[in-house]
């Protein structure tokens, strides 16, 4: 039974890297076409949008994961039902709740791999993605592990990162006088955005230089005026979707703290948690749209009804986040409704086949 085990959870790996890779290859047509309009645009070249859509790819393999272990699940099953392999497998005593242990095997495997892209990988690499670009088009900035570098005037900044609410964080400032010779430097904890053309620095450290003597001062809040484009600092924001478990944690709290809505984080907080289990999902519908013979049912539609399901699937989740919102439903129900319809769902269809 081992060997049976291990021949079905490899056909099903196979037909899944098959379905992720042609899928990412799509998507990756896309982005290059989406792309192609920001040729020119300052050093944005062809090779950096071919390394821009490359380094998009983790992001885009976590977003598709669950859809190609459907897709993948739905082609490996139903070749092995057209060849009568399912038939011979449950005349030597497998039983249908042992395919489904089988199954969600296979599908712990790419659960698995879609936390680690989504936690780890995904993130980090879209990140450095945008700043690679941003760089490129606006030929302003240098972006890097350290985040934002730019130079207004007579100043040299750095900034570290955005948060989703625009507040600046990481901030220091190098400002040289007329020959060229450091005068002053100062770091700030963190800086809100003002339409007025100015950033409130917070918990600012001061040093200013006077020959061979340096005066420091500490304050609590500081009115700095730049009049560097706004746009340009989007780079740095961070997107929700873009945000690991622990760092969504982290900011959650900070808005908490600050009495400030947490909805949008809280979703996408249980999002990052479900999603992986909605790869085990879709081995299951799999399993639910594969006829257990070629006597039962029309192969072709059930093939093309459970990869219509699974497209609902990928784009409802998003939907369903952005709508509750509106309706106040609870950030868990939102991000665990979806996967949970989709699994009563299939189980539903595969005790109604067992029936038949």
């Amino acid at each position: 039974m081992k060997l049976i085990n291990r021949y079905l959870i490899s056909r099903l790996s196979v037909m899944t890297l098959y379905a992720l890779v042609s899928l990412l290859a799509l998507y990756s047509f896309f982005d290059i076409i989406s792309e192609v309009g920001d040729i020119g645009e300052g050093s944005y070249n062809g090779w950096k949008v071919m390394l821009y859509v490359a380094m998009q790819m983790p992001s885009r393999a976590y977003e598709l994961m669950p859809l190609a272990v459907l897709i993948g699940g739905l082609l490996a099953l139903n070749q092995l039902a057209a060849g009568s392999e399912i038939t011979v497998m449950k005349a030597s005593g497998m039983s249908t709740g042992r395919l489904i242990a089988v199954l969600l095997q296979f599908g712990l495997i790419f659960a698995v791999a879609t936390a680690v892209l989504g936690e780890w990988l995904a993130p980090g690499l879209s990140r450095q993605a945008e700043n690679m670009k941003a760089t490129a088009v606006s030929g302003k900035i240098s972006t890097g592990k350290q985040g934002l570098w730019f130079k207004e005037n007579n100043n040299v900044i750095n900034v570290r990162e955005m948060l989703p609410d625009h507040t600046l964080t990481g901030i220091k400032v190098w400002r040289h006088n007329e020959q060229f010779r450091l005068a002053e430097a100062v770091e700030a904890e963190s800086a809100a955005l003002s339409d007025q053309g100015y950033w409130l620095l917070k918990n600012v450290r001061r040093s200013v230089l006077h020959g061979d003597k340096v005066e420091t001062e500490t304050l609590a809040e500081q009115r700095w005026s730049v009049s560097l484009n706004s746009n340009l600092l989007d780079v740095l924001l961070i997107k929700p979707e873009q945000m690991s478990v622990s760092a969504l944690t982290t900011y959650i709290g900070h808005l908490k703290n600050n009495r400030q809505q947490t909805a949008t984080y809280e979703i996408a907080w249980w999002r990052k948690l479900m999603y992986p289990v909605a790869a085990m999902i879709m081995a299951l519908v799999a399993l639910a749209f594969t006829p257990q013979s070629t006597r039962h049912g029309n192969m072709g539609l059930k093939l093309f009804g459970g990869i219509c399901l699974g497209l609902v699937f990928h784009f409802a989740g998003r939907l369903f986040g952005f709508t509750s919102q509106l309706y106040g439903v609870p950030p868990f129900a939102a991000a665990v409704f979806p996967t949970a319809i989709f699994a009563l769902l299939g189980i539903y269809l595969i005790r109604k086949q067992e029936k038949r």
